[in-house]
Formats: structure tokens, sequence, C-alpha cells
């Protein structure tokens, strides 16, 4: 091929539309406001418990949802109450999410901290999020049975809802650590 040639593809793809691509990203709350929130004038400390394989594999069987890191972020109070920090994914992109779980091991509440995906963004209506308080680790805790779905967020509502499953049985596992 001549440099001409070149020249002429070259200049064409230099002139060629570029697909622009809108990512939605926005952090609504970070750890210290999530727990501020959820536990208002609670002393809430932070640690990290590392599950062992066994703790895995029992979180999994219980969850019937995959642990994604044996890390697990979770910030106990005075009584075991405590606010574990979570992530899924919603279609492509991690949601991260906070989950407040009273001493009785029942859910106080959730808040979306981070959202990446530009679409889906609805799990954030407090409406959807309160399907979740009072829910326990023996309740089933599935989209369309006691978690209603959200149209056009289905990825996001049904992996924020197998989160919040998993969080509530990893929370039964390990609140002996606390």
């Amino acid at each position: 091929m001549r440099a001409r040639d070149w020249n002429r593809i070259l200049a064409g793809l230099t002139l060629a539309p570029i697909p622009i691509v809108a990512a939605y990203a926005e952090t609504y709350l970070n750890e210290v406001q999530a727990g501020a929130a959820l536990f208002p004038g609670v002393a809430l400390n932070p640690s990290e418990i590392v599950l062992s394989k066994e703790e895995e594999k029992a979180i999994e069987k219980a969850a019937k949802e995959s642990v994604i890191d044996d890390k697990v972020k979770v910030y106990w109070g005075p009584n075991k109450e405590a606010l574990f920090i979570d992530r899924v994914v919603g279609k492509h992109e991690y949601i991260t999410y906070a989950v407040a779980i009273n001493p009785d091991g029942k859910v106080k509440g959730i808040e979306i901290m981070d959202y990446r995906e530009t679409y889906g963004y609805e799990v954030r209506a407090k409406d959807w999020r309160n399907q979740f308080v009072g829910k326990s680790a023996q309740d089933p805790i599935k989209i369309d049975k006691d978690i209603q779905n959200i149209s056009g967020s289905t990825l996001s509502s049904v992996h924020v809802t197998n989160g919040v499953r998993r969080v509530l049985k990893t929370y039964e596992i390990i609140k002996a650590k606390a």
C-alpha cells in the first residue's frame, strides 16, 4: 500500500464519528455518613473480618448467593448492631450499599452509597429500600416474593436484594466475632 493510500485511511479515521457512551456515576454517601444516617448517635467501630472457607461455604449455602469477597467490612455498635458495607454488580458496574442490622438480627435500613450504572438508580427510592426494614435471615428476601421488582431496574433490584439476603446470612454467622 502506498503512503497516499495510508494518508486517506488515516484522514477517514480521524473524521469518523466517535461513539459517545454516557456514563452515570454518583456517590451519595460515604461510610461515615451512611452510619450516621442509619444509626444516628450510635458509636460504630470499623472492622474487617476475613471469612474462613467454611464460613464462606456456609453463607453461600444459606443465602444461595456467592460470596464476592472473603473480607467483610462491618461497623459494630455497642449492642452488636452492625453496619455492613457491601457491593453487588448492577448490570455492568458495582453498586455499593450499606445494610444496618439491629441487635435482634433484623434490618434497620439500607442506603445506596455509590451507583455507577446508567439506568436502574430507582433502587435508591426510599419506598423500595423500606421493603427490607424488619427482614431477618429467616425471611426469603426474594424479588417478587417479599420484595417488589422495579421495572427498568430489574438487575439492580435483583442484585441488591440478593446482596441484602447474603449480608443477613453473613451477620448470623459472624456476629459472635463482634
